[in-house]
This record gives C-alpha cells, structure tokens and sequence, in this order.
C-alpha cells in the first residue's frame, strides 16, 4: 500500500486535513509523521491517530542519513510538506525523485523563498493591496519554494480583508484542496 510521510514543523492543521482525507482511502496510508521541533502540536495530532513519528535536529536532518533510514523503515513512498521550514537535503530529494510535495499560502512566485511562511506571507499580501490570495502546490527542490507548480488555487480579496482574514481564506483552500491532490499524486505516481 503506498504511504505518505507528513512533515510538519508546528500545529499540524494541514497534517490534520491529510489524516482525516486518508482515514477514507482504503489504498492509500499515512506511515510517518516527521518534525524538527519535539513541542510540535503535530505530535499530539499523530499520538491521537496512532500515527509513528520522528523527531529530529538540524545535525541529524544535513548530516546523517538518519531521516533517509527512518523513511525506509517505515516504508515510505512519499512525502508531504506541511509546513515544515528546512530546506530538504539532497539526500532526499535524489531518494524520493517528484514524489516530494510542498504546499505555499500564496500564488508563486510572489511571496515566496527563504522567510516567506505563515502569517509573514498574509502580511505581505496585505501590505501589497493584492485582489487575490491563494495556494501553490509545488514539487519541492533545493530551494526554498522554487519547485515546479502543480496546482494552485484563488480565492478573491476585499480591501477591508485583515492578514489574519486572508489566512483564514487561504488555509480553507490548504485543507480542502491539499489532501485530494496528495491521494491523486501518489496514485498516478506510484500505480505505474
């Protein structure tokens, strides 16, 4: 059964649209969650659904294969970004060729690279008076939001919209649109 391995760095509500999604496909599973911070709210989303996970460090993430290993063990086929802040290593980006996924809360390539996550993008659309917002889904590289797109999706700004209202409307397209086009990747990538 092809397996998904979620990298999350904080509360983990993409992660969580992503188990509830998969808890409904009877082909497809979750076998990892992963972070690099042991307060992570993701943890305790993956201790509710009996969901293994591994914790790791700056040192560990670049220098070792520890992750490499872990992703076998557990027998992993792909992996999703969920707001996960690191920059993925070689390592596993030659191990898991486009079969490594990324999700941004705007529409690349504005507002995106080294910095530009969370709230610091809705701030910025703000600060730019965009009409729009929305989400990249994108291939992930050796740069920071610079993968080739897959899929994004609009959702339609009013002046008086606050940062933290364009990040409500922009992570309603995250969990609506992010779980369905993970179970369609892994299908047509791994179902030769």
């Amino acid at each position: 059964m092809p397996t998904l391995a979620i990298f999350a760095s904080g509360r983990g509500s993409n992660a969580g649209a992503i188990i509830e999604c998969f808890a409904h496909e009877d082909d497809l599973s979750i076998g990892l969650i992963l972070t690099n911070s042991p307060k992570a709210g993701v943890l305790k989303l993956a201790e509710a659904h009996n969901i293994p996970t591994h914790v790791t460090n700056r040192s560990e993430f670049y220098s070792t294969e520890s992750v490499l290993n872990a992703l076998h063990n557990h027998q992993i086929d792909f992996i999703a970004l969920a707001g996960f802040l690191w920059l993925v290593p070689e390592v596993l980006l030659h191990a898991f060729p486009a079969r490594i996924v990324n999700i941004h809360p705007a529409l690349l390539p504005k507002y995106g690279g080294k910095g530009m996550f969370g709230q610091k993008v809705h701030e910025a659309v703000k600060a730019a008076g965009d009409r729009e917002s929305g989400i990249t889904i994108h291939y992930v590289d050796e740069q920071y939001d610079n993968g080739e797109p897959i899929f994004q999706a609009r959702v339609t700004l009013q002046p008086d919209d606050s940062a933290e209202a364009i990040a409500r409307k922009v992570l309603a397209l995250e969990h609506h649109h992010y779980p369905e086009l993970l179970t369609q990747l892994m299908r047509k990538n791994l179902y030769p």
